[in-house]
């Protein structure tokens, strides 16, 4: 990678190893477990620390060596093959959550990894202190898991005289992730196992991302794709313009669902609330946005009172927004009667409005909820059990994402459908799981189920994608029954998928 382009820091900027500033070192601490898991029991080895990633430097058609950038955190657990060593024909998942600037904790300690955090059920949060448990249904009985944190997460860092910042934003931020990905399946001979990227949220960005980015870049193709609560083109949920049409649409299935879960549609089952919304959405509600003020009184009045029986907010609240309700001022105002507000991250998780008229939340409850487990339970577990001797603290979220660079999309929506299709059309093996949540307002599944119907693949294609719907907000995993689902679904995909 040349230091005089785009991609990186130029070399004069770069931090030059000295007596006081030794060249980085990986640092990885192994320990070894045995799991009794729904399959048998299961022996396994876990690492975890840090990994030097490096940047080709080339000055003046000179090159001058692969210089260090990051150090990145990672977890891995792998299963022996007959040889005491890692089976370099399993298969192997690499995993990470989205943010931008989120660490792999909530995949890794709420569903996929060998042990899990009890943090209770939505609305009936595990109190301090907090519990990890074993967890039977990982689906490392199908796949080695190596779950990654990216710059500025976690325990990863910006080597000492670096900067932390050049690697938040879209573009270095794929390349990090697949170097260390291409680094790993090189130094750990996986090139020829099945491999599979993990995402959620922002995560699934990535995922499309690193991916296309594998295939272009060093020909490494994949046998699976694992979007959690995906987003791949945010202008299907984007509030942030004036005609923002469309994301209206996408979230209407999603209101009407918290709102039925709140008590909202007495004598309703959810399926009859959601078939309701999704049909209006595609059909009555589109023409009428479509419409403008060519709407008559009527004609609006019919809407008001159809999208105030759906959503459950009131009437005259309907109308002074005109006929759009924003995701953010729902979450306060579906509520407002009882002084509660709902998650955004999970709409079925309540929390008190710090103010009566406040337009939003201060918090997100659904967040509140669960930071506290998940944040106690990684510092405990990655030194108490893995025994790692890093004590910097852990980055559960960092503020990447205040100033996350989307410059490669300057002047069009951000969108990497175009790399989805892409390496769907060049690997006719690769197989996508997208699991979709009904009460995540972060993500909305209507957006995503409209992101798939507008995917240019032939039918071939799409017959390789399949989808997982969960009575759930962002997160599948936060309530014992669903965590259990996700993860045995998952296992089943990577089977098959890992199976020519």
């Amino acid at each position: 990678m040349s230091a005089n382009d785009d991609r990186g820091t130029s070399a004069a900027e770069q931090p030059k190893p000295t007596p006081d500033r030794p060249e980085p070192r990986d640092l990885l601490v192994e320990t070894r477990h045995t799991l009794q898991t729904v399959d048998g029991e299961l022996a396994y080895t876990a690492r975890t620390g840090r990994i030097v990633i490096r940047e080709e430097e080339v000055k003046d058609d000179v090159f001058e060596g692969w210089k260090p950038r990051g150090e990145l955190a990672v977890t891995a657990y792998t299963v022996d093959g007959p040889e005491g060593r890692p089976d370099p024909e399993r298969p192997i998942t690499f995993v990470f959550n989205g943010g931008p600037g989120s660490s792999s904790v909530w995949l890794h300690l709420g569903v996929l990894g060998p042990r899990v955090v009890d943090a209770g059920e939505p609305n009936a949060p595990t109190p301090p202190p907090y519990l990890l448990q074993d967890n039977p249904e990982t689906p490392l009985r199908a796949t080695d898991l190596v779950f990654i944190d990216p710059m500025s997460t976690g325990w990863s860092r910006a080597v000492e005289g670096g900067k932390a910042k050049d690697y938040h934003g879209w573009k270095k931020d794929v390349e990090q992730v697949a170097e260390l990905i291409r680094l790993w399946c090189t130094r750990e001979d996986r090139w020829m196992s099945p491999k599979f990227l993990a995402g959620e949220s922002y995560g699934t960005t990535r995922a499309v991302s690193v991916a296309e980015h594998l295939f272009s870049r060093f020909g490494m193709q994949l046998n699976g794709l694992v979007l959690i609560s995906s987003v791949l083109d945010f202008a299907t949920q984007d509030f942030r313009y004036l005609r923002h049409d469309e994301a209206c649409l996408s979230y209407l299935p999603t209101y009407a669902a918290i709102a039925h879960y709140h008590g909202l549609h007495e004598g309703r089952s959810l399926r009859e609330v959601l078939a309701e919304a999704e049909e209006y959405a595609a059909g009555e509600y589109r023409w009428a946005l479509g419409r403008g003020n060519r709407l008559t009184d009527e004609e609006r009045y019919a809407v008001v009172q159809r999208l105030s029986g759906l959503t459950g907010l009131s009437e005259d609240y309907v109308d002074r927004c005109e006929l759009r309700p924003e995701h953010w001022r729902f979450c306060t105002e579906l509520l407002r009667d009882r002084g509660q507000t709902v998650g955004r991250i999970d709409g079925r998780i309540r929390g008190a409005l710090h103010f009566g008229n406040a337009e939003g939340m201060d918090a997100d409850p659904s967040i509140d909820a669960i930071m506290g487990p998940y944040a106690a339970a990684v510092h405990h577990y990655l030194r108490s059990e893995l025994r790692s001797e890093l004590d910097l603290p852990y980055a559960v979220f960092s503020d990447a994402i205040e100033h996350w660079s989307y410059k490669e999309f300057e002047g069009r929506p951000i969108s990497v459908v175009d790399k989805l299709e892409r390496v769907m059309r060049a690997n006719p093996h690769l197989r996508v799981r997208i699991e979709y949540g009904y009460y995540d307002l972060a993500t909305p599944y209507g957006a995503a189920e409209d992101m798939v119907a507008h995917l240019r693949l032939p039918d071939s294609g799409l017959d390789r994608i399949e989808h997982a719907w969960f009575e759930t907000g962002h997160m599948p995993y936060v309530g014992e029954a669903t965590r259990v689902e996700e993860a045995e679904g998952i296992t089943d995909f990577v089977r098959r998928a890992a199976t020519p």
